[in-house]
C-alpha cells in the first residue's frame, strides 16, 4: 500500500504527502508475514470490526481501512461515513464495515466529543461505561486501547457522581491505581455483554512515544524529527518510552478475565525500535500542513506520538490479522 493509493487516510498520517523525502520507514516488516490484503477482506465478510479508544487505535483503524479498500478496486464498492464518535468503512460486496469508535478512556469523560476533544484539565467517570459500550454490542471482532490520554498529569481526576446530573466535585488519584480501576470497569463490561461464541476482543498495548533522543543514544537528534532509520543497536538497553506500570496493569486485568475472553495484543515492544515511522513534522496542526517556520522548530512542533501511513501500524493490523484467524480457528 502506498500512501498515494488510499484515499481514506487523513491528513494527520500522509506523512509523504506532507513533504516528508523519505520512505524506507514503510519497507520494515515484523513477522508474521505481510498480510494478503484479499484475505483480510475475505475473513472479514459478513463481520464488523470496530477499534475503540484513542487516536493511536484511530491510528490503526486508517491502516486496515486501507488495507481492506486496496483489495476493493471499484470505488462504488466501499463507503466511509462518519456519526458522532463512531465513524464505519463499508466494504459493500462483503457486507463488512471497518469501524472506530471515539472513547480515549473507554469510560465515560469530558474528552468524549469526537472534534473538541483538546482539553487540558481531564476528567473521568472511572466506572461508567455503558453510554459507550451501548454502541459495541453485536461487534464480531473488538479491539480496544487507553494510554495517551492518561499521560497529561501523574494524577487522574475522577468524577464524583456523574456529567449528567452537573457534578463537578472529583477526586486526584495516582495514573496506576485509576488506569487499574477503569480496565476493571471495561473487563466486566466485557465479560457481562460479550458471547465468546459470537465475538473476540482484543486490548493493544501501549503505543510508545519516541521525545527524546537520549533514550537511543543519539545526542545529536531531536526528539524523533530527523530519524530515518530504527533502533539498530541492539545491545543497548532500549528505553520504551511508556509508563512501565500501566502496561503491568494492562497484564494483570487481563489475566485476571474469564478464561479465553480477551486477548492481549502487545506492540509495544517492536514499536519502540521504530523512532523512525512517526509523523513528526510531516503532520497537520490545527487542521493545516505545518508551515516551512513550524517544520523548522521539531522542538516544539514534531509529533513523536502518532505514526505516519502506510507504515508501522500496518505491523500491529499484521498482528491483529494472525489472532483474527486463531479466534477464527476456535469459534
Amino acid at each position: 500500500m502506498q500512501g498515494d493509493d488510499c484515499s481514506f487516510l487523513t491528513a494527520q498520517v500522509t506523512c509523504v504527502r506532507n513533504g516528508r523525502p523519505d520512505d524506507l520507514y514503510q519497507k520494515w516488516r515484523w513477522q508474521p508475514d505481510t498480510i494478503r490484503c484479499e484475505g483480510v477482506v475475505g475473513k472479514l465478510r459478513g463481520k464488523r470490526l470496530m477499534f475503540v479508544g484513542d487516536s493511536l487505535n484511530r491510528n490503526q483503524w486508517e491502516s486496515m481501512v486501507c488495507l481492506v479498500q486496496s483489495a476493493i478496486p471499484d470505488p462504488t464498492k466501499k463507503s466511509l461515513a462518519k456519526n458522532g464518535s463512531l465513524s464505519i468503512f463499508t466494504a459493500k460486496e462483503y457486507k463488512a464495515t471497518v469501524e472506530f469508535y471515539w472513547a480515549p478512556f473507554l469510560v465515560e469523560s469530558n474528552s468524549d466529543d469526537p472534534t473538541v476533544h483538546s482539553i487540558t484539565d481531564r476528567i473521568i467517570m472511572a466506572d461508567s461505561i455503558s453510554k459507550h459500550g451501548k454502541h459495541w454490542k453485536g461487534v464480531d471482532y473488538l479491539v480496544f486501547n487507553t494510554y495517551i490520554w492518561w499521560m497529561n498529569t501523574p494524577k487522574m481526576k475522577v468524577l464524583k457522581g456523574s456529567f449528567d446530573k452537573g457534578a463537578s466535585e472529583y477526586e486526584e488519584i495516582e495514573r496506576p491505581i485509576a488506569y487499574e480501576k477503569v480496565l476493571r470497569t471495561w473487563a466486566n463490561w466485557v465479560e457481562t455483554n460479550v458471547d465468546l461464541k459470537e465475538t473476540s476482543v482484543f486490548f493493544s498495548s501501549m503505543s510508545p512515544l519516541h521525545g527524546r533522543s537520549m533514550d537511543w543514544y543519539n545526542p545529536d537528534g531531536i526528539r524523533c524529527a530527523k530519524e530515518t532509520m530504527p533502533v539498530l543497536n541492539l545491545t543497548r538497553p532500549l528505553n520504551l518510552g511508556i509508563d512501565s506500570r500501566l502496561f503491568t496493569v494492562a497484564v494483570k486485568v487481563m489475566g485476571s478475565m474469564k478464561t479465553g475472553i480477551g486477548q492481549f495484543l502487545n506492540i509495544t515492544t517492536l514499536s519502540a525500535y521504530r523512532k523512525d515511522a512517526h509523523t513528526a513534522v510531516h503532520t497537520i496542526r490545527q487542521g493545516k500542513v505545518l508551515s516551512p517556520e513550524q517544520k523548522a522548530n521539531p522542538q516544539t512542533y514534531a509529533d513523536c506520538i502518532h505514526w505516519c501511513l502506510p507504515g508501522l501500524p500496518d505491523t500491529w493490523n499484521e498482528l491483529l490479522y494472525s489472532r483474527i484467524l486463531s479466534s477464527s480457528l476456535r469459534h
